[in-house]
């Protein structure tokens, strides 16, 4: 598989998906560099909205994911295999080739119009970041945070994009009622690692003003370290634990590098193209917090690896976390899930004074 060096682009290759029988390579110009084509949005009508999942070591059960593929670029993102359904690359595909979903609102108040809706918090963005540059677009994270809002319906959001401030307005509602928590995710402060790990995401700097802010507007918001990846940047741990500490956090927690799929040869290519210098011993440490394999997809080792190496990470992750005074435990936010109000007739019921859902007999 050819590589090269994709200007302001995380992968290195137009690696073909699982199921694509061919691919197509750039050329690159004297300096080694090709520049990425344009990046691509492509609507995409979802025929559902909220996704289930049963996933012991994965603190939600739902979510809602806006857009599929991420011009973020993160190499490391273990949403990339999704494109391989589309017959597209989980490589440069991924990252230029964003699907939006336009009727995601309609969806998702269609989901809760059924009769037997159970009320349960929803993350945004556990896959692809719902601030991604196409929000800029599209809105439609912003569209959904109105729903949830003029629903009383609990939400919570993950992400690296800072274009969340533009919606403070309806995250600082919804904290005051109880209904929304977010995490803000910072993998490394080093910024010539950011360039090459996750070119298009704003700098840490940026990410910890967005944390602070979300403090000072009572939004109840955490720090996502992820990944930990060996030997690159796990150095940084107590340092971002102590930054995100600074600024407000209330509760820290971490994901150990995933290489799911085509996410394993995407990532080794980017480790032999970037760091040649360390590519087998950073290699070597992610076996050995995976059971010699490249990645361990069992539910409670996935997300924290197993072994020496994995065991000192969440021993000084913990540590660090104590000395700064943040909790770390498995818990969630609590959100308030006896507020909403469905849409549809009976909203029109409470609109002239009738009771919540949860406070019907």
């Amino acid at each position: 598989m050819p590589v090269t060096v994709y200007k302001g682009r995380g992968a290195v290759s137009r690696l073909p998906g699982r199921f694509q029988s061919r691919s197509v390579e750039a050329d690159p110009d004297e300096s080694g560099e090709v520049a990425a084509p344009d990046t691509e949005y492509r609507p995409m009508q979802a025929r559902s909205i909220i996704s289930s999942n049963q996933s012991p070591d994965v603190p939600f059960d739902r979510s809602i994911n806006p857009y599929q593929g991420c011009e973020h670029g993160c190499i490391y993102c273990y949403a990339r295999p999704s494109h391989s359904y589309m017959d597209l690359s989980p490589g440069l595909d991924f990252e230029t080739k964003i699907f939006y979903k336009p009727n995601a609102v309609d969806r998702l108040l269609a989901e809760w119009q059924k009769p037997g809706y159970v009320v349960k918090p929803v993350t945004i963005g556990a896959n692809t970041d719902p601030y991604q540059p196409a929000e800029k677009h599209y809105g439609i994270t912003r569209a959904l945070l109105e729903s949830f809002l003029a629903h009383r319906h609990p939400v919570s959001l993950i992400s690296k994009g800072t274009l969340m401030r533009r919606d403070f307005d309806l995250l600082s509602v919804l904290a005051e009622h109880k209904l929304c928590s977010v995490a803000i995710s910072v993998p490394t402060m080093d910024s010539e690692l950011k360039r090459l790990l996750e070119p298009r995401v704003p700098a840490a700097e940026a990410r910890f003003r967005l944390i602070d802010e979300l403090h000072q507007a009572g939004v109840p918001v955490s720090l996502l370290m992820a990944p930990i990846i060996p030997a690159v940047n796990d150095r940084e741990i107590e340092l971002i634990v102590a930054n995100a500490a600074a600024r407000g956090i209330s509760h820290a927690s971490y994901i150990f590098l995933r290489l799911p799929h085509e996410v394993s040869v995407l990532f080794q290519q980017w480790l032999a193209t970037h760091m040649p210098d360390r590519a087998e011993h950073v290699m070597s440490l992610v076996r050995q917090a995976s059971g010699g394999k490249a990645y361990d997809a069992r539910f409670g080792t996935r997300q924290s690896g197993r072994g020496p190496y994995a065991d000192m990470v969440a021993q000084r992750f913990s540590a660090a976390c104590r000395r700064f005074g943040v909790d770390n435990s498995r818990r969630t936010q609590v959100l308030d899930c006896t507020q909403f109000r469905p849409p549809g007739p009976l909203q029109q019921s409470l609109d002239l004074g009738g009771k919540p859902a949860a406070e019907r007999t």
